[in-house]
């Protein structure tokens, strides 16, 4: 296993020193609505990226811990500084805090753990990524959110995602950026194209696919992920493109509705459960389900739902 492993390849449209508004890519999804009932206090999210900026004034609150398995700063294991860029940004995608200025992400009161498998470049090591997989399961972390992949299907990999579905945790991962705009041809990155994955593609503002998006049979659901501003190095933010952009607006999402889900059943729901529930809040599209999986993550219907189920249960009491 060799260091063929990437950030999936994503596109810096513009770097920014200030920024105080809730991004569009989180307004899009409703993710304000939802914050009246929770903000995601109690879930933690796995990051396994480039690191993060761990001083970033809408990060710092939110990162509890955090591991380098890379060959950054002599491998010491306890410096998960990103000198990337990408892992910051996607970190504040699922869960900037917004501290009085900044950005704020899907689910500004998650906890984030932040595991550092690809180094400064955006590369790494298989090994890396599934050392950071399994430091996660050890952690019992409720999400894994992975915007990095590559050609190869190793099955090490497969069993450490296959091994931490089995223990209740979502992993979303980024569908990959090899699309050629066409829904009947297949562009396949792992491990977003793993079935036990929530693989996630991107679409503009308007809700259509990009161009960039992997098409396959493999693809869940759709996100955001053109010109998205979320924070990054040295405290400042920029605005990205690419799958993996969109796919810590799923993960974040995907806290939130654990959170609401577990209340409103009153039990802790699975896996296969809360994804059912993940689908549940999608929009369709008119394209190809190659391209755009069940559609589009939307969390207003939220509350429809919840109601729904709160009727259910009343009305199974008064029996």
């Amino acid at each position: 296993m060799k260091n063929k492993v990437r950030i999936i390849p994503f596109q810096v449209v513009e770097q920014l020193n200030q920024f105080n508004e809730v991004p569009e890519g989180v307004a899009l999804i409703g993710a304000e609505e939802v914050w009246k009932q929770t903000k995601g206090k109690g879930i933690t999210v796995a990051v396994l990226d480039t690191g993060c900026d761990v001083t970033h004034l809408d990060l710092q609150e939110r990162i509890i811990e955090g591991r380098n398995f890379t060959y950054d700063d002599q491998q010491n294991p306890h410096i998960y500084q990103d000198y990337n860029g990408h892992g910051t940004h996607v970190a504040g995608t699922i869960a900037a805090a917004h501290n009085g200025t900044g950005v704020v992400g899907v689910a500004p009161e998650v906890n984030l753990l932040i595991l550092k498998v690809l180094d400064g470049n955006g590369a790494g090591q298989y090994e890396w990524i599934i050392q950071g997989i399994n430091y996660a399961i050890e952690q019992k972390v409720d999400i894994i959110s992975m915007s990095l992949g590559g050609p190869a299907d190793v099955p090490e990999l497969h069993e450490a995602i296959q091994h931490a579905v089995n223990q209740n945790i979502l992993v979303v991962c980024a569908a990959g950026n090899e699309g050629d705009g066409e829904g009947s041809t297949d562009e396949f990155a792992y491990p977003g194209s793993y079935n036990e994955v929530i693989s996630v593609g991107a679409v503009d503002v308007e809700k259509r696919s990009s161009v960039f998006s992997n098409s396959n049979n493999e693809v869940d659901v759709v996100a955001p992920g053109e010109k998205i501003v979320s924070t990054y190095l040295h405290g400042k933010y920029a605005a990205l493109s690419g799958t993996s952009m969109a796919t810590p607006h799923v993960a974040g999402a995907v806290a939130l509705i654990k959170v609401l889900s577990n209340e409103a059943f009153g039990r802790e729901l699975t896996e296969p459960e809360i994804y059912a529930q993940l689908i549940k809040r999608t929009l369709p599209l008119n394209e190809s389900p190659r391209k755009v999986g069940n559609g589009f993550v939307h969390l207003t219907i939220v509350e429809k739902l919840l109601r729904e189920v709160q009727r259910q249960t009343t009305s199974e009491v008064m029996r």
